[in-house]
């Protein structure tokens, strides 16, 4: 499988929507850079990581950025998963082959990538990884030439890597 890193073109997806919308990435990002993030209901590093994407996504998302959840599971266990933690951006499921999941080699979820217009993949998160998130956070705020808001509160206790 092929490995993406930061600099490497984002291979391209289609995928529907948990409302039955499709979701093409090419499309999406004719206007707005993307993050997508790759998830496992199942997995607990998923559980942990994806309200602090909804936090970016609170900040940043709207006009000038797309979020996407890439849900390897069916859409009931999907929607399950957004209501218990708390995740209102948008929600794909990736079919039963893992096509896009196999097309950005994965190997562990969560993995988050920043996407810009240019299908140029900026950041690479595997696992939980607090620097990665508040790299995504800054891009994001330069971007929509807005300042960066903190991501993490001084009162959590947030690890700085958690492997997935």
């Amino acid at each position: 499988m092929r490995e993406i890193n930061p600099g490497t073109t984002a291979p391209v997806f289609s995928l529907k929507g948990l409302s039955g919308n499709e979701y093409s990435l090419a499309a999406v990002l004719e206007k707005d850079p993307v993050v997508a993030a790759f998830f496992k209901i199942s997995c607990p590093v998923c559980q942990f990581t994806f309200p602090f994407i909804e936090r970016l996504f609170k900040r940043y998302g709207g006009d000038g950025v797309t979020f996407l959840g890439i849900s390897q599971d069916d859409a009931k266990a999907t929607k399950k998963f957004a209501s218990e933690y708390g995740v209102t951006f948008p929600m794909v499921l990736d079919d039963k082959n893992y096509s896009a999941s196999n097309a950005y080699g994965l190997t562990t979820v969560p993995t988050i990538f920043l996407i810009d217009t240019d299908g140029t993949v900026k950041v690479v998160c595997i696992g939980f990884e607090k620097k990665g998130l508040e790299d995504i956070a800054a891009f994001l705020a330069e971007r929509q030439k807005i300042g960066a808001a903190p991501l993490f509160r001084p009162d959590e206790k947030v690890p700085a890597h958690k492997p997935g």
